[in-house]
């Protein structure tokens, strides 16, 4: 009995905050940072606490001999989410909400609302509005009855409420939005720069409406040009500790799905009000450059300005306009483009690393319906807006960073890239070697070049887009953060956000401060690392979201295409079976260990990224070139399973990836990019790539 007791001593006054993950089960485990493993928390343990929030957790046992520490939640901090799809039930003159999903929910009462009104089983979205402490169940709001027969769009909604947003502004929050006044004062003129003389125009995808940046052009009596980087000025209309900065705040940033974008400020504001539309005078926050034509800046200026888009190009048009040297305004696009390729080739002299992108979106029917998939690179183009952005963005948060309090700098939310980490940077390594690449792991400066040439020497050959992808996974992530640490990816010392205010908080803080230093303050906000890392979970949340609703699209649009055989390129590994993406398509689904073992006994070899058969010695190895048929698509599970077809002849030489040790097969007509993570399976892939939901700029 005594050795039980110190198996499992009591504990009651320790307290912890952490992520309540429930399993499908029942049983809940509050994920810490101390260190020390997670609690367990039993059911009647909960207090209120739903899967995914943010809990405070009182250690009741501790855990002792490889055993858990057990607990229990003490209150909710933070909820993931307040608004959940499910159905209605009726029972005893109650209308109750029973919340969709695989992880275990109260039903919710919603009160008395007669059946002529609404019918059972009703498919409706609901808010929870309270939890009354001595009660058993929740009490919500009904904010949307949906049309059962509108599949992907419940699927769509049922993804963002998952990741803890919102799918409609309050009622508050429009009414405000609606009354801003879209007239600039004379009075607010006055205050500005008036740029509206000067030539300007916004470059974006074709169907986009949300314009929040320009570029103006002028050449300067000495030879050299004057490049504006103007952006909408949100803060003007979006006051601190406002209903519309609370909820902008609580969404953090808009979400771009395959066929909707949830936005984090109202329409009135970011496709109206803020929208650099051409041919209206609109309020800007802009960064002004004096630029030779190597691209040197001379000279810079910042502050709010009045512009006046006089075009709107499409990154197509402007592409064209390059590749041809003719159309409107084509003398200052190409003058554009040459010092934005100039900026390009010094930033990767100076540190940064050329990580090439692909954006694979969907063409929809009207219903929502996939039918066709468009994978579009990244074009010079595109590179011109980016290296203004990324060098505004640069002067930005340089200019604050110089702004001290007490010999400190001031709370500030930099955009920061940690070094790779020596524990993923050394698999990696030892897997580029296999193709004869070597790296310099002596200083960061050195990994960067390494991983240049790399990049570098491996383009136009079969392993480039694994070595990418691969490559990318080895980085740290990006973060918002007070502690200024530079931008390792780009080979900043200094960087924040300050080009995207109508679709990510952070730019709006920045928008404020710089402001605030303008005016000759010293903003100090005691706050801005717990903002900081909001913005940082909500972006990781957003991109959640955005690679699940791709993942489902792509298994609609496969599923009609059941029974049939692709080429394909094996993106991940694993003990379960490999992941393979269509070339045509690329879309990845899992090719099972169960199908594998019909053909021999495979194992996995996790050094080498493959599976091995133990009697054939055939290999899967990351990057390799298969055959597959679609054998089957989940669209709940948003998973997609193929088949492994060893007797088909692919459209290209299978195993095309080999070490250069090896004899090379020929190149594959078509090169792929990698896939995202397939859903819906335990346990642990190598390394998958990528992908985003929309090309964003920086």
């Amino acid at each position: 009995m005594k050795k039980e007791k110190h198996k499992h001593r009591k504990h009651s006054t320790q307290s912890l905050s952490g992520m309540l993950d429930i399993t499908r089960s029942g049983l809940g485990f509050v994920i810490t940072s101390d260190g020390e493993g997670d609690i367990i928390v039993r059911p009647q343990d909960f207090n209120q606490g739903f899967h995914g929030d943010t809990v405070e957790v009182a250690v009741t046992r501790e855990g002792f001999n490889g055993k858990k520490r057990e607990g229990r939640v003490l209150r909710v901090i933070k909820r993931r989410q307040s608004e959940y799809i499910g159905t209605l039930k009726f029972t005893k003159g109650l209308l109750l909400f029973i919340p969709s999903g695989e992880k275990p929910m109260p039903y919710f009462e919603l009160g008395t609302v007669p059946m002529r009104e609404i019918d059972e089983d009703t498919k409706v979205v609901v808010r929870m509005t309270d939890w009354p402490p001595k009660n058993r169940r929740p009490k919500g709001e009904l904010m949307e009855v949906l049309n059962a027969d509108a599949v992907n769009d419940i699927a769509m909604k049922e993804i963002l409420l998952e990741k803890g947003f919102t799918l409609e502004f309050s009622d508050e929050a429009m009414e405000v939005a609606h009354r801003l006044n879209d007239v600039i004062s004379e009075k607010e003129i006055k205050r500005r720069k008036d740029c509206r003389d000067l030539l300007t125009f916004t470059i974006d995808p074709a169907d986009a409406k949300d314009f929040d940046d320009a570029i103006s052009f002028k050449v300067l009596p000495n030879g050299g040009y004057e490049i504006g980087v103007h952006i909408a000025d949100v803060s003007h209309f979006v006051e601190e500790e406002t209903i519309l900065d609370e909820e902008a705040y609580d969404r953090a940033t808009s979400v771009y799905l395959p066929d909707r974008v949830n936005p984090m400020l109202p329409e009135r504001i970011s496709n109206e009000l803020c929208s650099l539309r051409p041919h209206e005078d609109k309020c800007t926050f802009s960064v002004i450059f004096k630029m030779t034509e190597k691209g040197e800046v001379k000279d810079h200026w910042i502050g709010r300005t009045v512009i006046h888009s006089n075009h709107r190009f499409s990154y197509e048009d402007v592409q064209q306009i390059i590749e041809l040297k003719t159309g409107l305004h084509d003398k200052e696009i190409l003058i554009l483009n040459d010092i934005s390729q100039k900026l390009r080739k010094k930033r990767f002299k100076n540190g940064a690393i050329n990580f090439s992108s692909q954006e694979v979106r969907f063409k929809l029917d009207e219903k929502g319906h996939p039918i066709g998939i468009i994978i579009k690179e990244s074009k010079e183009a595109h590179q011109l807006i980016e290296e203004l952005m990324l060098l505004a963005n640069r002067y930005v948060a340089e200019r604050v960073g110089k702004v001290m309090v007490k010999d400190k700098p001031i709370p500030f939310p930099y955009r920061i890239h940690d070094t790779p980490s020596e524990e993923k940077l050394v698999p990696f390594m030892a897997f580029a070697t296999k193709f004869g690449y070597k790296f310099d792991l002596n200083k960061p400066e050195t990994i960067a070049d390494s991983f240049n040439k790399m990049l570098a020497d491996a383009k136009g050959t079969p392993q480039q887009h694994v070595l990418e992808q691969l490559g990318i996974r080895t980085m740290a992530k990006a973060i918002y953060t007070t502690e200024n640490i530079g931008h390792y990816g780009l080979g900043f010392e200094h960087y924040c956000h300050f080009t995207s205010p109508i679709r990510r908080y952070p730019d709006i803080m920045v928008h404020r401060i710089l402001q605030e230093i303008l005016d000759g303050k010293t903003p100090v906000d005691k706050k801005m690392e717990q903002k900081c890392k909001h913005s940082s979970e909500r972006e990781r949340a957003a991109m959640e979201a955005e690679r699940a609703a791709n993942k489902y699209k792509q298994v609609e649009f496969m599923m009609d295409k059941l029974g049939e055989e692709f080429d394909a390129v094996i993106t991940g590994v694993s003990s379960f079976g490999f992941w393979a993406e269509t070339v045509e398509h690329k879309c990845e689904g899992l090719i099972s260990m169960t199908d594998l073992q019909n053909h021999d006994d495979f194992r996995l070899v996790e050094t080498d990224y493959q599976l091995v058969g133990m009697r054939s010695g055939r290999k899967f190895r990351i990057g390799d070139q298969v055959s597959i048929k679609v054998v089957s698509g989940n669209l709940s599970k948003r998973q997609l399973d193929y088949e492994w077809l060893p007797q088909r002849v692919a459209g290209f030489v299978a195993d095309s990836l080999n070490p250069k040790q090896e004899p090379k097969s020929e190149k594959p007509e078509k090169k792929s990019a990698l896939g995202k993570t397939a859903a819906g399976k335990a346990g642990s892939k190598f390394i998958p790539a990528e992908k985003t939901a929309k090309k964003k700029k920086p």
